[in-house]
């Protein structure tokens, strides 16, 4: 700007021409400084919308749910360190990424490890030798896709414990106690369900009642067997389903067409549902929450489908099904309908209630 005013010194005398000369180089240099504002004015805003942008994609991202629903069962990011059937999330993310894995890689890599999970090909044999191996649970491969997408594209939910341990693992911890630092990975904050839509809201309280009741299973099932899962099951499931309930200020019941107990036996409209999801999962479709609205009331429906540890308890008697554990069964219900299933079935469906 210093130098719009020298070019009216240096000519005493101007005719019109000059003048014009002259203005037309002062609403150049202006021209130029606006357009130098507005582009970094446009450029603070895209870096804006970006963030935005990128926040949208993530929380929609078919992945994330497919994770949620699929994985957290025994990968919680939830559950304290002691006291956890599997690693969480992240630490498989941080276990088989690397500077130059490409996300073809990573899909790749997670598709033959859920096909095939076994001792030889784990890259977490730390993992394997607390949890064991996990089961083979033979998910649609467009599932597995989306799901290894979200977690090489997004930041995983991790546990509070997480870093300090990872730390420990690669010898990177001080040993003075110190706290640790805050990383890429943050543990996002608890969503408030009441603000989801219906739909979420109810698959909401439907997986974290689900996680609650497979992660006290299945950790008796790792630590004390088969036999004690199913006495802890018949003692606890009622308990834990109604203390989530109150949790949730809802109404969560899980019902079958083929119930174990007669309590969880489905009335006519979730009978309904559950041919409906039968044929869905059959035809490798991904099943969606399924909503009815009433005047204050909402109900809020979402399959149960089997997987390998399921059929322990819940498949053919005497072969999926041990002897032991089939004439406990027996005993233990007599009007049992629950076994017969294979992996991949609608074994039943949550039905969740809550107010408007």
């Amino acid at each position: 700007m210093l130098l719009i005013p020298s070019l009216f010194k240096s000519k005493p005398k101007q005719n019109n021409t000059d003048k014009i000369k002259y203005f037309n180089i002062i609403k150049i240099f202006a021209l130029v400084i606006i357009s130098f504002t507005v582009f970094n004015c446009n450029n603070s805003k895209k870096t804006n919308y970006v963030s935005v942008e990128k926040t949208e994609k993530e929380q929609t991202h078919p992945g994330k749910k497919l994770m949620e629903i699929n994985c957290y069962v025994c990968h919680s990011s939830t559950a304290s360190h002691e006291n956890r059937i599997g690693p969480p999330m992240i630490a498989i993310k941080k276990h088989y990424i690397n500077a130059t894995t490409t996300k073809e890689e990573f899909i790749e890599a997670m598709q033959a490890w859920i096909k095939n999970p076994n001792a030889n090909d784990a890259k977490m044999p730390g993992a394997i030798k607390r949890f064991g191996i996990m089961p083979k649970t033979p998910y649609p491969e467009k599932t597995i896709k989306q799901i290894a997408d979200y977690m090489f594209d997004y930041d995983i939910e991790q546990p509070e414990w997480f870093e300090d341990h990872y730390n420990k693992e690669r010898g990177m911890h001080d040993g003075k106690g110190n706290k640790r630092r805050k990383g890429k990975y943050k543990k996002q904050a608890e969503t408030n369900f009441e603000k989801l839509p219906h739909a979420e809201r109810g698959l909401k309280y439907a997986l974290s009642t689900k996680t609650v009741l497979g992660k006290n299973l299945m950790g008796t099932i790792q630590k004390q067997g088969t036999l004690d899962a199913l006495l802890f099951c018949n003692e606890n499931a009622y308990p834990l389903t109604d203390s989530m309930s109150v949790v949730h200020n809802a109404i969560i019941k899980r019902v079958s067409d083929k119930p174990r107990n007669p309590n969880n036996q489905a009335n006519k409209q979730e009978l309904k549902h559950i041919k409906t999801y039968k044929q869905v999962v059959a035809n490798n479709q991904e099943p969606n929450p399924f909503v009815k609205e009433e005047q204050d009331k909402v109900h809020v429906y979402y399959p149960i489908v089997t997987n390998t540890m399921c059929l322990q308890c819940h498949g053919k008697p005497n072969e999926t099904i041990k002897t032991p554990v089939a004439n406990k069964l027996k005993a233990m219900y007599p009007k049992d309908k629950a076994i017969g299933y294979e992996v991949s079935q609608v074994r039943g469906i949550w039905s969740v209630t809550f107010n408007k």
